[in-house]
Formats: structure tokens, sequence, C-alpha cells
């Protein structure tokens, strides 16, 4: 087969790029469409990532008339977790699911967002079953590879996005996090990733209503296009409202950056062992933020550690995983059973619909506590430097043998507790060859200082040039 002409801009642009390109007429919706496609049929039977090709109606839309967003014409991929389009495949991971070839009959508002924003769907990307691991390892499908070693998982539960963005098969990807799943597989597979302040992005599914935990998002190649297309999808959530930001987050990309008070912490907050390439990653960002100038102080919420956020969130956990189950009773007819669900998956769900009401709202209750008393930090503090994990992309099978160590979360769980915005950054990378990242987090509300923090982080290191070692094309 003849190599795509087109093929070499998903190397060398990001998004941003590849837009300004089909603006200009340097290039075709459909010749990006059509190299994405090329890219995912040669490099995904070794990678997993793309378990839902939609091709052929990926090839009609660059056809077609597209909405002149700010993202027009570039190639996309949704996870196979929320985003849900009308008469695509959408499975999450349960076998069940599959066996009935279940399509939504509606486009989640999520998934209308990116389209309107210009954005080409391709396909969907694998994820482990109902989101609820940190590694993308469903039995369904089978494991996503990490393209940096195709021997290890990705992170997750935003694995099959992440893989496929740091193969370059698209520049950018959807993502969701309830308890690191943007910001894990970020780190994991060397990009950026963006949790955004909770209610800030378009949500569509009940679990975000009952905890408040999950925020959608993306995986991406570049600080813009994170500011990018978390602009595209922004919305008023009428259950937990974000602050009104000032501006685009893409006006933030090269702003200046005010004299800063940095906290740094590389001890996990759940007491998990944290592997020497993750904390070297945090120390070093923070050198390099105080040779900018910033302040720097050893510090952090010591809230954050208190075992009753942990044994909370994982409660809320279990409460988000029991009302997404119960939601699917209305939709296919039937709840679901013991023998529909992996193992892990069934107990989560179980242990959710053991609590009852008053355990809820106490739950509840106690979540907004905790998530106050951190918050306070934020009043001396602007930001809080750490490890995006505890340890380097694990071995498959490793994560779940493992699943208890808590070492995917150790850094990140607590923010989807508080709802601040964290962002990983890919700046750690030792002799190892894995990528390691950087988490930075911000008070509530201030995606517009992360973004002008990581633009001037990615400036001065920039990680454009990594490529991942070649993937054997099949």
């Amino acid at each position: 087969m003849m190599a795509n002409p087109c093929t070499p801009l998903l190397d060398e642009h990001d998004a941003v790029g590849l837009a300004s390109l089909v603006r200009g007429g340097q290039v075709s919706a459909r010749e990006l469409v059509d190299a994405a496609i090329d890219r995912a049929e040669a490099l995904d039977p070794s990678l997993n990532a793309v378990i839902h090709r939609q091709y052929d109606r990926a090839r009609r839309d660059a056809d077609g008339p597209l909405p002149d967003g700010p993202l027009r014409g570039v190639p996309f991929l949704l996870k196979d977790y929320k985003g849900r389009e009308a008469g695509e495949p959408y499975h999450m991971g349960v076998r069940l699911l599959q066996e009935l070839d279940y399509r939504p009959s509606t486009d989640s508002g999520l998934a209308l967002s990116f389209r309107a924003a210009g954005l080409i769907p391709i396909g969907r990307t694998n994820t482990p079953q109902m989101a609820l691991m940190g590694t993308t390892e469903p039995e369904l499908y089978g494991p996503t590879h990490n393209p940096w070693d195709l021997t290890r998982s990705p992170g997750g539960s935003s694995g099959g996005s992440a893989a496929a963005v740091a193969a370059r098969i698209v520049p950018a990807a959807h993502a969701n996090d309830i308890s690191g799943s943007i910001r894990i597989p970020a780190a994991m597979c060397g990009l950026v990733g963006l949790k955004p302040t909770r209610g800030r992005v378009t949500s569509s599914t009940v679990s975000e209503r009952a905890v408040g935990m999950n925020t959608e998002g993306v995986l991406t190649r570049s600080v813009r296009d994170t500011a990018a297309l978390i602009d595209a999808t922004a919305w008023t959530s009428p259950w937990w409202p974000a602050p009104a930001l000032s501006r685009l987050l893409v006006t933030e990309v090269g702003a200046p950056v005010e004299r800063l008070r940095v906290g740094v912490w590389t001890t996990a907050f759940n007491g998990a062992l944290v592997d020497e390439g993750c904390r070297t990653a945090a120390i070093h960002a923070a050198r390099l933020l105080e040779s900018m100038g910033h302040m720097i102080d050893e510090a952090a919420p010591a809230s954050l550690s208190d075992p009753t956020l942990w044994s909370t969130a994982k409660s809320a956990l279990a409460i988000a995983a029991a009302t997404e189950a119960d939601a699917w009773t209305a939709r296919i007819g039937r709840p679901f059973v013991a023998a529909d669900l992996e193992a892990l998956s069934w107990a989560s769900i179980e242990s959710g619909r053991a609590m009852s009401g008053v355990e809820v709202l106490t739950m509840l209750e106690r979540l907004q506590v905790l998530a106050a008393t951190a918050l306070s930090w934020w009043n001396d503090f602007d930001l809080l430097v750490t490890p995006t994990t505890a340890s380097a992309p694990t071995p498959h099978g490793e994560y779940v043998r493992s699943y208890e160590s808590g070492r995917g979360s150790a850094f990140t769980r607590p923010f989807n507790v508080t709802g601040q915005p964290a962002i990983s950054l890919p700046l750690g990378w030792p002799d190892d060859g894995l990528p390691r990242g950087v988490q930075l987090i911000a008070g509530y509300g201030r995606e517009d200082l992360l973004i002008r923090v990581a633009a001037q982080l990615e400036l001065a290191e920039p990680w454009a040039h990594r490529r991942v070692p070649s993937i054997p094309a099949r």
C-alpha cells in the first residue's frame, strides 16, 4: 500500500496546527481523516486502542459541510465511556452490551460539543469495564498496549485514548476522570491531561450528578490543544457550576505569569510507595519553576492524607458505579447481574447498592467538609506540584493483581473530591524510556493559571519532539 502523503502532518502538528492547515487550504479534512485511518489500521493491531471504527461515517463527515469551529477538520477519537453518539456501538467493556449490539438513540451533549468544534471522530477507544480501573485491560476487548513499551499498560481508564494520541493516530482524544483517569494515562503515555474544575465541561450522565467526582476532558500532546478543547466543551453546569473564567483558556497560552508561591510534595497522599522516577520528575519541575522566579516550599494540605478522605472517596466511587449500573435497567430492559460483569466491577456496584440513603447523604456531606478543609490551603499558595502517579507504567496484569495498593491514584484522587483543576504534564523522562508525569493543582476554578504555568513549562522544556519507539505495523 502506498504511504499516505498527509500522514507526516500527524507527526508534525498538534490539533490547533492541523485546523490551521485546513482553514488555510493546505490540506483537506478528508485527507487528514484518511491519514488518521491509515495510521490506525497500521498501528492499532499492536496497540488495541481503537475498538469501534466509524471510518465510513468519518469520511462522509469530512466530505460534507463541517461546522466552522476552532478545530474544523481534525480527526478525533471518543472514549467508549460517555460521549455517546446515536447509532454508534457503546459497550463500556460490558459483554452484555456487546451481545445486545447496544447503540444509543441520541447524542450526548459532550459528543455534540466535540462535533460543533469541527472535530471528526473516526472511532471509539478501549476502556476498562465501566471505567472503574486505573489500567485499560478489560476482559471483553483485552489490554491496550502502551506505545512506549508494548508490554506495559497505558494507564486508565482513558488508556485507549492515551495510547492512540501518543502513537499519533490522532492529535487529541476524549477522556474522563473520576479518580485520575485523564491524568494517570497522560503521565504513563507522555501526554498533557487536564482534569477541569468540577462542572466546567459538559457532562452527560447521572453519575457526575450523584457524587460530583467525575469530569470530562481530553488527552493531547500540547497545552494549547488542551486549552482549545476545554474552551470548546465548556458549559455552565446546573448541578456543579464552576466559577466563570474571565476569558478563553487559549488566550492564557503564552500570557505572563506573576511570581507564585508553590508547594511541592512527593509523598503519596495515601501512603503508597513512590517510584523514584516519579519523585524525581516532580522535584525537577519544582526546581524549574524556582529558576523562573517562583517561590517553592515543601508543603501540601495535611487533609489530603486524611484516611477519612480516602475511605469516603472509595464509597463515592461505589455509589457512582451503582448509579451507573442501575441506569441501564431502563435502557436494556433488565438490570446488570453478577454474570454480566467482571468481579471487581460487580463488587464495587454491590458496595454502592448496600449503602442506605442516610449513609449516602452523610458521605456527600463528609466529602464537602473534607474538600473545604483542603481548599483553604490555596488561600496561602497558588499551586501544588506532585508526581502524577506513584508508579511507572505497569506491566500488564500488575495493576489488577495489586489493586488495593492504590499507586495509580495516590496523587490524583483527592482532587476529584475537592473538584479542583489539576493538570499532568510530560516532564519526567528517565533513562528507562518510560515517561513520568508531573501534576500541577490550582485553586478552585483556576484553569487559567494552570494553562499559563503549563505553557511556561512547555516552552522551557519542550516535549513535542519526543516520539514513541517504532511500533510494528501489521
